[in-house]
């Protein structure tokens, strides 16, 4: 298979998925078609056998682990209680629970490992106390699109553990990586909205006193906990990822059952979101595996590699072109489907010119954070403005939230310039 049909089949699929078409049936239908097509019919049976070992890979069931986690910290009302502790704590900034949201967000990705979620979960506890208080929507939504993006940032995230799946990278290597990017991008974001509204009256309640900010700091133990037991499962060596993923859904339980939350009708909510979300995303996973499969066996990569080498571009260069490539891309296709399409094609020519896969890890998912809220289809800007309760145009969320494109964009900038910012963690535990 030569490089030019491989390049058309590519824009075929993207042009497919624009369309509307499942990612997972195009990825899958692309693989198996151009594998028959190279191989013949006993393809089917190789990608059969594929498909067998990636649905056996204990790694994948912390995926739905996660999920579940999210979903439970969501549905007992443990979010709720973050955001008014966060907002007595770092209310009274320039930019006031602006802050709140930012803050919220980081400590909730911190647990749920999901963008969505976060974007969802925050915007619906802080939109209403931002409306009541008159604050600017524009600013106010696009500060939760945004803080829902460190969601696949900070670890455990889901995106890093699909990406240490597709790579076989270490998903502990992967976390820590994450862990001092999210914290900075965090501090960013407060920093913009510090600066950016340095002359605006605060508008918070200034009768909250230490004691009661003392008092309301105890909303923030059960994720701290969680987040504790999680990472200090992976790191101690005492359990995997997976099992890190369970002992934190059993600590979430512990916290709802305090919070009362318990009920059929919440475990019921849990689960079924978990199994949608998840089979979405192990469905194309898999099909993701079987295009690898065709790609890897035709011997496209290796011929792409060589291509890339030929023009003797720089690292710097190279990582310039593949951040611009995301940013396009993004502004067309959702996260999970242009980390999966992608990842085959980019993965073993960064490998091959020498670049740290824990450091590229990190680079593509802030590529993919810029791309959940970029126009026209960024998910978090769809996701924030579903969780109004007034009628006001989605533009306010895209304009509010071009800042922070901006910023993001930076500190990609930032990240390829001194790449020990992502590895210094990883490289010294």
């Amino acid at each position: 298979m030569s490089i030019l049909t491989a390049v058309i089949g590519f824009l075929v699929m993207l042009l497919l998925m624009i369309m509307g078409l499942p990612i997972a049936v195009v990825m899958a239908g692309a693989g198996l078609v151009g594998g028959i097509a190279e191989f013949g019919p006993y393809f089917v049976s190789t990608a059969g056998s594929v498909v067998w070992s990636v649905l056996n890979n204990p790694l994948l069931t912390a995926i739905p682990l996660f999920i579940l986690l999210g979903e439970l910290l969501l549905r007992s009302g443990i979010a709720d209680r973050m955001y008014i502790a966060m907002s007595a704590w770092i209310g009274r900034l320039p930019g006031g629970l602006l802050h709140s949201n930012i803050g919220t967000s980081a400590l909730f990705a911190a647990t749920s490992g999901s963008s969505v979620a976060t974007a969802a979960t925050v915007g619906t506890v802080a939109l209403p106390s931002l409306k009541e208080r008159n604050y600017c929507m524009r600013k106010s939504l696009g500060s939760l699109a945004a803080g829902g993006t460190l969601g696949i940032l900070i670890p455990p995230s889901v995106n890093l553990l699909v990406y240490g799946s597709l790579t076989n990278n270490s998903i502990g290597q992967l976390f820590l990586a994450g862990f001092v990017p999210g914290i900075l991008l965090t501090l960013f974001f407060i920093a913009y909205i510090a600066i950016s509204n340095r002359n605006e009256k605060i508008k918070e309640d200034t009768s909250i006193s230490f004691a009661e900010k003392m008092e309301l700091s105890k909303n923030l133990v059960p994720p701290l906990v969680i987040f504790g037991v999680v990472m200090g499962g992976i790191y101690t060596g005492l359990a995997t990822a997976t099992e890190s993923a369970a002992l934190g859904v059993v600590s979430a339980l512990f916290f709802a059952y305090r919070n009362n939350s318990l009920s059929k009708k919440f475990f019921l909510e849990c689960f079924r979101q978990t199994a949608q979300i998840s089979g979405m995303i192990l469905l194309i996973i898999t099909a993701a595996f079987i295009l690898n499969l065709t790609i890897s066996m035709t011997g496209i990569v290796d011929q792409l590699t060589a291509v890339v080498v030929s023009f003797e571009f720089s690292t710097f260069t190279l990582l310039l072109i593949l951040a611009l490539f995301y940013l396009l891309l993004g502004m067309f296709m959702d996260v999970l489907s242009m980390q999966v399409l992608t990842i085959p094609i980019t993965y073993p020519v960064i490998v091959s010119l020498g670049i740290d896969p824990i450091w590229y890890g990190i680079f593509l998912v802030v590529m993919c954070e810029v791309a959940l809220i970029t126009p026209p289809v960024g998910m978090n800007l769809f996701v924030v403005h579903s969780v109004r309760s007034d009628d006001g145009d989605i533009r306010d969320v895209m304009w509010g939230a071009l800042p922070y494109v901006g910023i993001m964009m930076l500190f990609v900038l930032f990240i390829i310039l001194v790449p020990k910012v992502v590895l210094w963690l990883p490289t010294s535990v």
